[in-house]
């Protein structure tokens, strides 16, 4: 029963807080906290796969979409200049 009623919350919260992340992610203006956020969406993305009984979807969306997608916006980003620094 307490469970239960612990599992529907949990189905509600993560989600909204998914969608704050995919906000954030947009309106960040900075780019490096901006694929931060988008690891952090991806993570609760795979959070709730995993709740829903996918825990194969899940580690793979934790794998690819939080670590290495991460690690490639952060080096293509780092790669590029700032037009503020020129």
């Amino acid at each position: 029963m307490v469970a239960d009623i612990l599992v529907n919350i949990v189905h509600i919260v993560v989600p909204i807080i998914i969608v704050f992340a995919a906000g954030f992610a947009v309106v960040l203006k900075d780019l490096i906290a901006a694929a931060i956020a988008v690891a952090a969406m991806s993570l609760l993305l795979s959070l709730e796969f995993y709740i829903l009984q996918a825990p194969d979807v899940a580690i793979a969306e934790a794998g690819v979409g939080a670590c290495l997608t991460t690690a490639i916006l952060v080096i293509a980003i780092r790669a590029t200049k700032r037009e503020e620094e020129e």
